[in-house]
């Protein structure tokens, strides 16, 4: 036999029957792979031996959150969906965000972060809910709540963050008279009303951030001039005059008296 006959390419019919033969092989070895690696993942040696918790757990006990979600995780270190697991962590009461992590070879590891009450949200008939110092209303218990000078916050739930937000700014306003503000509410036309410790109510009215903001001050700096005059002090401000303010006597059901702004 000569180098020619050596090199003689095989048939065409030869090459796809080898190369079939080669597809076939390496996708039964891909397949007894993928069955070996799913029996690997279902032995007990994965199943979950524990949950270790971190972060905030000052509203929910360890072994309380391991009450309420043992029966909503499916899985093991291999199968877990960390996202579904995330999702039933944060469903748990005051869990406003959780991160979910596997610790080989069967531990998980859970992160809490809990929502801190910042203001009561009132909502009709009496389903109050609380909003947290990021502005966001979550459903709690509010009667768990400690703080019992939480302010009361009312409008449209997506102003959450804006009445917040405006909140942080007017106390600080009203501080020079001792005032603090007990509930804020936002109407749906965008009127601002703030209702203080001592039951005193302002008309703020609307405008942007600042022009409240200002409006307000002005009010501040000149009230208590006002107010001299009025022997028996002020109820009700009403901050929505170009000119000044009108406040209503303490004890009258239509007096008012109308005060000229000065800046």
């Amino acid at each position: 036999m000569n180098a020619a006959s050596l090199s003689t390419p095989l048939p065409p019919d030869v090459r796809v029957t080898q190369f079939t033969t080669l597809v076939v092989a390496a996708a039964v070895a891909v397949l007894l792979l993928a069955a070996a690696a799913g029996w690997v993942a279902r032995q007990p040696l994965f199943a979950f031996g524990g949950i270790r918790l971190d972060g905030d757990v000052s509203r929910n006990s360890a072994a309380n959150i391991r009450a309420n979600i043992a029966s909503k995780l499916t899985g093991n270190f291999f199968t877990l969906d960390l996202q579904s697991a995330r999702q039933v962590f944060e469903s748990l009461p005051w869990v406003r965000h959780a991160v979910v992590q596997r610790v080989w070879p069967n531990l998980l590891e859970v992160t809490l972060e809990e929502h801190k009450p910042a203001a009561v949200w009132k909502g009709d008939e009496g389903n109050d809910r609380l909003v947290n110092t990021y502005g966001e209303v979550f459903e709690a218990n509010v009667g768990d709540v400690d703080d019992d000078d939480l302010p009361e916050f009312s409008g449209d739930e997506a102003s959450a963050p804006e009445m917040l937000a405006m909140y942080r700014r007017l106390n600080p306003v009203f501080a020079p008279l001792g005032l603090e503000v007990a509930r804020l509410s936002l109407s749906g036309r965008g009127s601002w009303e703030a209702e203080m410790d001592n039951g005193a109510v302002v008309e703020i009215g609307r405008g942007s951030d600042e022009e409240v903001l200002a409006r307000c001050a002005r009010f501040v700096r000149t009230v208590t001039q006002a107010a001299a005059r009025l022997p028996r002090g002020w109820s009700q401000a009403d901050l929505r005059h170009t000119d000044g303010y009108a406040l209503r006597l303490k004890g009258a059901a239509g007096a008012a008296a109308h005060t000229p702004t000065t800046h």
